[in-house]
Formats: structure tokens, C-alpha cells, sequence
């Protein structure tokens, strides 16, 4: 091989991991919060289950509007006896039918006024198929909660992981020390065994904070529709807690669920409207056609045409039952919407609360972990120099662990309070 051909070739060395970076996968970003509720609106089982009562709830609407239309009825058919109908005449027979023949009819039938009753159960219908998508909101509402703590509760179980496993390397590291210097004749036996006891403990915490990661992954996975094997790094960017706004009375009244509660009250309204429109007469049009196939007599198609008025007289007082029961349930739903308002506010106090607490407690476990660390290397120090004890160096990382800990559960009750305020005001 030449020279020139050798030069060739290094440079084409060179260059060719340069030309094929470009058409390297690009590592995959951070599933983020915002993604796991897009794949829990789309993916999740529950979610998709609750969305048939929306689609029954339409069809309930299409056959209350039914109503307003005329009914239209076709009968047809083909008759063969053994012999025609044949009447008596003196001492002669005629026959009045024939033996086989064809047959059908058509009737028309059509109410054009009963008192309000069609437009009552038809607004009602409407009314609770609003009804039914506001729940179906209110589901989806819950479900994001469901899914920000379980998103939250990965991450928080991964930082204590991760503080479990800087207390494993720690007491791991003390051990090494605390074997050496029980060589050296330095310390007893005691230190040695509360070493190895201290540690055992702490990889038996570390195996429970692994348990926890995959048990909420387990949970987030069945939440988003995810196969349970699904696994992806998060993406750790949380959002200002700012304050909560003010409560007042327009706060909660906008909440799909109560907002479902409003229609359901005025569908109970309609109700009672059309239980006491049974109490009055309907007006109805019917027109028909029916054709027999009949040789003897001239006219084989009958039409006609009549008005006519349909009116209960009794039926064992069951209208009064129905009327005084619509009454009844719109007054239960007036009750059960109150009963609602007042929880709903408290599940907005309650949440304010307790993100205006965990706010605080950040700032005091934040303070908490400086003072524990500075402990740590004092006791530390101390056990080097032969002046402490193990006992007091161990009780120290066991602080550590513990502050660091706090610290990491109030950030992620934090958060989980705010999206809880979020769902209080029907934001999330």
C-alpha cells in the first residue's frame, strides 16, 4: 500500500465517526408530568370506560326527542285457509272473502300537544347528559391527582433511595474504620458489632426504598395505561408553589362536579314538570291505510284519518306516586348538591393548608440538614481522635439520613398539596 493510499485511509478513519454522529439516536428526553397525564387521558382503562356514560347519556337524548316525530307502523302478510268466510242468505251462501289473499296497513300516529310533557323529558335528558360529562370531567380530575402523586412518588421514593444509599456508603466506610482501629487495639469490640448492626439496618431500609420506587411505577404505569415493565427517567423540573388564591364563593362552583350537581337538580326539576303534566289530556293525529286482498267486495284499501284526545281517568293513583316521588329525589338533589358545595370548600381549605405547611417545612428541613451534616463532622472528628464514642458517630449519620429524608418528603408534599389545590378549583 502507497503512502497516499495509507494517508487515505487514516483520514477516512478519522472523519467517519464525525459523518455518522449525526445519525445517532439522540438520547430521550425526560418523561415529563405534563406527558404521563396526555398518556393517563388517552391510556388510561378507567377513564375510557367512564366515557361510554357521555355516549349513552346522547343516545338517552335522541329517544327523548323521538318523541316529537310521528310514528309511522307497517304491518303485511299473506293469509290461505282451507275455505273462504261465506255468509248465510235465505237458502244460498256468499262467499265474503276470498280463501287466500294479501294483506297490509299503515298507520300514522302523532301527539301535537300534551301540555309541555315531550319538552319536559327531552330538557331533562339534555340535562343529565351534561350532567354525565361534567362527572366524566371530574373523573378525569381525579385521575391527574392520581397520576401528579404517583409521578411525585417516584421521585420522592428515588431521593430517599438515594439517601439510603449514602447511608449505606457512609456506615460501610465507618465499618472499614471502625475494624482498623479494633486492630490497632484502639476501640473495642462494641464498636465493631454496632457498626456491622447499624449497617445491616440500613440496606434493610435501602431494600424498602427500592420496594417503594418499583411499587410506585407499578401504580403510575396501571394509571397512564403503561405495560408494568415500563420504565423512563423523570424529569425533575417542578413547578412555583405560590399561593394559593383567596376562597370565596365562586371558587369551588366551578368544579365539574358541581357543576354536574347544578344539572342534575334542574333535570330533577324537569322531571316533576313532566310527572305533573300526566295529570292532563294529549292530543293526537292518526291516518292509516289498510289494503285487503278480497275479490267479492269493491273496496280492497280503506283509508282514514282522525283527531282525537287519550286521557288517564285512574290508574290506582300511580300519577300521584310518580309526581310526589319526582318531587322527593329533586329535593334529595337540592340537599346532596348543598352537602357538596360545603365539602368541596373544605377540600380547598384542607389542601391550602397543608401547602402553605409543607412550604414551611422545606425551609425548616433545608436548615435541619446544614445542622446535621455539621454535626456529622464533628462527631467524626471526634470518634478519629478518640474523644467520642461510635454510638454518637452513628447517631449522627442516622440524623442526616433522617433530615435529609424530611427534607425530600416535604418538596414532594409540596407539590402533591398544589395539585390538590389546583383540583379544588378545578384547574388541574
Amino acid at each position: 500500500m502507497s503512502y497516499v493510499t495509507r494517508r487515505i485511509v487514516t483520514l477516512l478513519l478519522l472523519f467517519l465517526p464525525l459523518v455518522l454522529l449525526p445519525i445517532q439516536s439522540a438520547p430521550a428526553a425526560p418523561l415529563s408530568l405534563t406527558d404521563c397525564l396526555l398518556r393517563a387521558a388517552t391510556g388510561n382503562r378507567s377513564l375510557r370506560v367512564s366515557a361510554f356514560d357521555e355516549a349513552i347519556a346522547t343516545q338517552n337524548v335522541n329517544l327523548a326527542r323521538s318523541a316529537f316525530f310521528p310514528r309511522i307502523d307497517f304491518l303485511g302478510g299473506y293469509t290461505a285457509q282451507l275455505a273462504e268466510q261465506r255468509i248465510q242468505f235465505n237458502n244460498n251462501s256468499l262467499a265474503t272473502q276470498d280463501a287466500d289473499y294479501g294483506f297490509f296497513s299503515t298507520t300514522i300516529n302523532h301527539v301535537f300537544y300534551d301540555f309541555g310533557r315531550r319538552e319536559a323529558r327531552s330538557r331533562q335528558a339534555s340535562l343529565l347528559r351534561e350532567a354525565t360529562a361534567h362527572l366524566h370531567q371530574g373523573e378525569e380530575q381525579e385521575l391527574f391527582l392520581q397520576v401528579v402523586t404517583g409521578y411525585y412518588g417516584i421521585l420522592h421514593s428515588g431521593k430517599l433511595l438515594m439517601a439510603m444509599d449514602d447511608e449505606v456508603t457512609r456506615l460501610t466506610e465507618h465499618l472499614r474504620v471502625a475494624k482498623r482501629l479494633h486492630e490497632q487495639g484502639v476501640v473495642t469490640r462494641n464498636d465493631l458489632l454496632q457498626a456491622e448492626v447499624r449497617l445491616a439496618g440500613s440496606r434493610q431500609r435501602r431494600l424498602s426504598a427500592a420496594n417503594e420506587v418499583e411499587k410506585e411505577w407499578l401504580l403510575l404505569n396501571f394509571l397512564t395505561g403503561q405495560p408494568d415493565s415500563f420504565r423512563a427517567e423523570l424529569d425533575e423540573t417542578m413547578p412555583e408553589t405560590n399561593s394559593p388564591a383567596e376562597l370565596d364563593d365562586d371558587t369551588v362552583t366551578h368544579r365539574p362536579e358541581y357543576q354536574a350537581g347544578v344539572k342534575t337538580v334542574a333535570a330533577g326539576e324537569m322531571n316533576v314538570s313532566e310527572n305533573r303534566s300526566a295529570f292532563y289530556p294529549e292530543l293526537y293525529l292518526r291516518g292509516g291505510v289498510e289494503y285487503v286482498e278480497n275479490s267479492t267486495v269493491k273496496e280492497q284499501a280503506l283509508y282514514s284519518a282522525s283527531v282525537g284526545i287519550r286521557f288517564n281517568l285512574f290508574e290506582g293513583n300511580a300519577t300521584t306516586a310518580r309526581l310526589r316521588q319526582a318531587v322527593a329525589r329533586r329535593s334529595q338533589h337540592e340537599a346532596r348538591l348543598s352537602d357538596l358545595y360545603a365539602r368541596l370548600r373544605l377540600e380547598l381549605a384542607l389542601a391550602g393548608r397543608d401547602l402553605a405547611v409543607a412550604r414551611e417545612r422545606i425551609q425548616v428541613s433545608e436548615q435541619a440538614i446544614r445542622q446535621a451534616e455539621e454535626n456529622l463532622r464533628i462527631n467524626r472528628d471526634r470518634y478519629l481522635e478518640k474523644v467520642g464514642t461510635a454510638t454518637e458517630l452513628l447517631d449522627a449519620q442516622t440524623l442526616l439520613t433522617h433530615s435529609r429524608v424530611d427534607y425530600y418528603t416535604a418538596i414532594y408534599d409540596c407539590q402533591i398539596a398544589l395539585a390538590r389545590v389546583k383540583k379544588a378549583r378545578g384547574e388541574l
